[in-house]
């Protein structure tokens, strides 16, 4: 049985995938993901999670950090994104990197039409998806969103502006952060 992950966000990065696998990671060509949008609608709370940023410039502090989510959107033509090729094994090592995620199913037209059995996908859990405007203190890691553009811009001509044109703006503003305190699981980014 073949399975893929559709990676819409750092998992459409070849080195931040095998990160998690432990093994070099070869993506598909860009495709699109109809019935979904990508939004900057994930949140996690940077004080009470497995790992903790603070602002590089040592000023202030970090109350929130948003990440990429995907969210049903029938009748939309989707982000783009990859597939990458995964075992049932590994999918449950992407379970514990995306531990705010929950596994969905994207549609079995996308597992035909690329020749695989099933795919699936990363979507944020209800407790970890974030109001809109979201709350104060809120950032995105610059270093993530830096990962995500250099991965959809490595995909070719045109997929990094499809990228940003599928997602809009960011909501907040970048921040440059380091690492504080962390119980992170192997595999694991230690970047965002």
């Amino acid at each position: 049985m073949r399975l893929a992950v559709f990676g819409y966000g750092s998992l459409a990065s070849p080195a931040s995938a095998a990160e998690t696998l432990g093994r070099p990671v070869e993506i598909s060509e860009p495709l699109r993901l109809p019935g979904w949008n990508r939004r900057w609608s994930t949140i996690r709370d940077n004080h009470k999670v497995e790992k903790s940023f603070a602002p590089a410039s040592g000023d202030g502090a970090i109350e929130w950090c948003l990440g990429l989510n995907l969210e049903p959107a029938p009748g939309s033509e989707g982000p783009n994104g990859v597939l990458v090729e995964i075992s049932e094994a590994e999918a449950d090592r992407l379970d514990l990197r995306e531990m705010r995620y929950e596994r969905v199913d994207p549609g079995e037209e996308v597992a035909a039409e690329h020749g695989f059995d099933r795919v699936i996908a990363y979507a944020a859990r209800p407790e970890h998806v974030a109001s809109a405007p979201p709350p104060g203190g809120a950032v995105i890691i610059a270093a993530y969103l830096e990962t995500v553009e250099a991965a959809f811009e490595a995909l070719g001509p045109g997929q990094l502006d499809l990228f940003r044109e599928t997602t809009g703006p960011p909501p907040v503003d970048p921040v440059e952060a380091v690492l504080v305190d962390h119980s992170i699981p192997p595999g694991n980014p230690t970047s965002w």
